[in-house]
């Protein structure tokens, strides 16, 4: 009985000891040395993925007009507590015109995606109030990288009643549920697809696939579930 009596306080004199530590610290130890990082990656859900600087990412962010950092985005998108923040990304394809544009709902993982031929501003921004004109009244905040295909947001912002704000340069974790479903995508999509050659059907059938699956994070309710029934809490 003594034995088990010290068993037990052992365990509660350590519970103040227990951290918790948020995934954005995880990834910058790992990619902070290139050795730690090779030992590390077959661990890693995407291991042979590198993170590598984006093609037009970065380089043009002063040039984006009137851009609010993500630091001024309301505590409320952070906490994933309420349907209606996106974030925004594009897959480009082998020919380096052509791409998927990725629009995916923080609290749900509810997720939109076109395909268009070519990355400009222009394109993109088309094809992102296309997606989301269907949900206006779940659309209340758009996240976007620094890349230039980004450079109409606030057109997109006026046309969806939006509020936009773009991640800190070379920080893909500050948009991990958009990053992560477009590692999914990739699963459909290797690198070097060719997105010229995918059928507007073809994709519909890959997104509604992951719009259906039951996700773990999410307590194993799937992106459809949550995104179409806001009473279910986010576990």
């Amino acid at each position: 009985m003594f034995r088990n009596f010290a068993v037990k306080a052992w365990y509660i004199d350590l519970t103040p000891f227990f951290l918790t530590i948020s995934h954005e610290t995880i990834y910058r130890y790992i990619y902070g040395d290139k050795q730690r990082h090779e030992s590390l990656k077959p661990y890693m859900r995407q291991g042979n993925k590198l993170r590598r600087k984006r093609y037009g990412s970065g380089a043009r962010v002063s040039k984006i007009p009137n851009r609010r950092c993500i630091s001024e985005r309301p505590k409320v998108v952070e906490d994933k507590a309420r349907i209606g923040d996106w974030e925004c990304d594009s897959v480009i394809g082998l020919d380096r015109k052509s791409a998927l544009v990725t629009v995916v709902e923080r609290k749900s993982l509810f997720t939109c995606c076109l395909r268009v031929f070519d990355h400009t501003a222009e394109t993109v921004s088309q094809a992102i109030i296309k997606m989301l004109t269907p949900h206006m009244n779940k659309v209340k905040t758009l996240t976007f990288d620094n890349g230039s295909e980004f450079f109409s947001h606030e057109k997109i912002a006026t046309a969806l009643k939006a509020d936009t704000y773009f991640a800190h340069p070379y920080s893909s974790w500050e948009r991990g549920a958009n990053e992560n479903t477009n590692g999914l995508i990739r699963q459909f999509y290797p690198k070097k697809s060719d997105f010229r050659e995918t059928t507007p059907k073809e994709l519909k059938t890959v997104i509604d696939s992951l719009n259906n699956r039951p996700r773990k994070t999410r307590g194993y309710l799937s992106p459809n579930e949550i995104f179409n029934n806001e009473f279910v809490p986010l576990l």
